[in-house]
């Protein structure tokens, strides 16, 4: 800042200079004193000049504009500890135009889905396309890609890589830590990407799931200060007293506000914040973004000042966001209307002092940026006939099952039906389908074959080039001939979302961005999202206890447990070791 601004921020919190806006008879939510106090607030140059509240009868501000509240709530802008923009579907661009309506201000991004498939290119796609945006974006750079050398991922990011990003001011540090035993271990790749954030004065994102003991004793000591993986009241306890922040989940995948919220305490709820992780854009608007992470903590109860300071001030504290997360004088003056603490209506918000969205409505245009290093990203070899035979050497297997609401897969032994060669026909559960992972990013051809319970998928197949983290193709299915022709149809269409029955495409989303986005108008794009899903469940008889498409995406994710599928096969992720189909 400089001196000049400096001097016109005293004099309007003085008084002596009028406010470019103030807002007045609002219930302004104070999380440093705890209190929500009917008051005004002064705007200059996009900063709280000054807050004044009831009582103080000698300070009466001005404004070139005034807008009267009428008692209406006003809260600092939301802020979302931890999210990957890709998993919207939507650009950056689009991914603003529907966040800021709902309150989010600020997100701290990861774009490890897109540095996956494109690389150093993916990154600077993100942080160029963010600044076409008036959502403040902060970025982590991916620590892990690929998450492990258990998958084939379309780039790699090393430390060298890292260097080129880590002095930029949006840079808050690394990305989440996924290689936790790397981090155990003391491997050398993995120490010098912590020490190159720790000497640099940056942050360091964990996901460590099931760590205890001296296993997180050991990930935490080096440097690791988050953790957004809880999702039991033990793992919550457990990472508040190795003191680092716990980042409560509620996103279209992953759900544990409900059950971690319970853990939030007077004495705990300085080091918790509020996360999505991934969100499509249909549930963003229809659901909510970080104000649907609010509406259910205070339905739980938990008192609203405690909710707001989650949402707001707790991130911009753990992250070092200067500025951020709170009212008050020398603070940006990013806030959103509210109609109360009890429903959570966002009204209104303003990014900088000035109006960004209004009664729902995003007050900017949006204009995509295009860059021809994050397109044309699928590259498979043939597709043939056999590709899917799945050879078995026992009449039980290793299959993979789902839960509804949960990242967390169960190993579990079936009993299978082997036709004469002994390869998988039908297993003992009507559910048992089978699942596979193929690369797509470099065309070696590897394929991993598994099975998969509990996804009630009947009669087609459906197939994502969203599969974290590598991102390679991911499809399952009942049949061989649908399988093959739902693959086919990502190669076609250069990435994306499509169910086929009865060798016929019902419907695809095309994802032409890294096979991850489009710069289809958000709206357009949770439309479409939501036929789909509704088509998978009618069509295909999807489980409708989860999403037809989320959870699939993260089947290939061998960082979470306890089972999931790579390119190079079935992965037991407690063991960290690739195990055999068959039982």
């Amino acid at each position: 800042m400089k001196s000049g601004e400096m001097k016109k921020l005293i004099k309007t919190a003085y008084g002596e200079l009028p406010a470019d806006l103030v807002l007045k008879n609002g219930s302004i939510v104070n999380v440093f004193s705890g209190e929500i106090l009917k008051g005004d607030i002064a705007v200059s140059d996009g900063k709280i000049a000054a807050v004044s509240y009831e009582g103080d009868s000698d300070i009466i501000y001005r404004g070139i504009k005034e807008i009267d509240l009428k008692g209406r709530t006003v809260v600092p802008g939301l802020i979302d500890a931890h999210v990957h923009i890709e998993s919207s579907m939507g650009t950056p661009e689009n991914f603003a135009s529907i966040v800021i309506p709902r309150g989010t201000t600020t997100v701290i991004a990861d774009c490890h889905e897109i540095a996956n498939v494109c690389g150093n290119d993916g990154i600077r796609y993100m942080m160029n396309a963010s600044d076409n945006t008036p959502l403040d974006v902060y970025f982590m750079i991916p620590s892990c890609v690929p998450a492990t050398p258990f998958e084939d991922s379309g780039a790699k990011i090393r430390i060298e890589d890292m260097k080129h990003f880590i002095d930029d001011d949006r840079v808050k540090g690394l990305g989440e830590m996924m290689d936790y035993p790397g981090v155990i271990q003391g491997r050398s790749d993995i120490m010098d990407k912590l020490t190159l954030a720790v000497n640099h004065g940056k942050f360091v994102d964990g996901h460590g799931p099931t760590l205890t003991g001296k296993s997180l004793s050991a990930y935490a000591v080096s440097g690791i200060k988050t953790d957004h993986e809880c999702s039991s009241l033990e793992e919550m306890r457990d990472r508040l007293r190795a003191g680092m922040y716990v980042l409560i989940r509620e996103g279209s995948a992953a759900s544990d506000l409900r059950e971690l919220i319970k853990g939030v305490s007077e004495s705990n709820s300085r080091r918790c914040c509020f996360c999505t992780d991934d969100r499509q854009a249909e549930d963003i608007i229809h659901i909510g973004h970080i104000d649907n992470n609010v509406r259910l903590a205070l339905k739980a109860g938990v008192d609203p000042v405690t909710v707001i300071r989650i949402a707001t001030i707790n991130s911009a504290e753990c992250y070092g966001l200067k500025g951020k997360g709170a009212i008050a004088p020398g603070y940006d003056a990013d806030f959103l209307i509210a109609d109360n603490l009890e429903d959570f209506n966002v009204e209104s918000v303003y990014i900088g002092g000035i109006i960004a969205a209004d009664k729902g409505v995003y007050q900017y245009s949006i204009d995509s940026l295009e860059d021809r290093h994050v397109l044309y990203t699928v590259h498979l070899q043939s597709i043939y006939k056999d590709m899917f035979r799945l050879a078995m050497s026992s009449d039980k297997a290793n299959v993979i099952s789902m839960k509804p609401g949960s990242l967390i897969t169960e190993k579990v032994v079936r009993k299978v039906i082997r036709d004469r060669d002994g390869n998988f026909t039908v297993g003992d559960r009507c559910d048992l389908i089978k699942v596979a992972v193929i690369e797509r990013h470099k065309g070696p051809g590897y394929i991993g074959l598994g099975l998969l319970e509990n996804y009630g998928l009947k009669g087609g197949a459906v197939a994502s080039s969203i599969a974290h983290d590598s991102h390679n193709i991911v499809v399952a299915g009942d049949n061989d001939d649908d399988m093959i022709r739902a693959v086919r149809e990502l190669k076609e269409c250069g990435g994306g979302i499509t169910i086929v029955s009865n060798g016929k495409v019902l419907d695809t989303l095309e994802l032409p961005i890294a096979g991850l986005m489009t710069d289809m108008n958000s709206g357009r794009l949770a439309e479409k999202l939501n036929g789909m899903i509704t088509l998978a469940r009618k069509a295909l008889h999807i489980n409708p206890e989860m999403d037809p498409f989320m959870p699939l995406a993260f089947l290939a994710l061998p960082v979470i447990p306890d089972i999931k599928l790579t390119d190079r096969g079935l992965f037991d992720v407690k063991t960290f070791s690739f195990i055999d189909v068959s039982a």
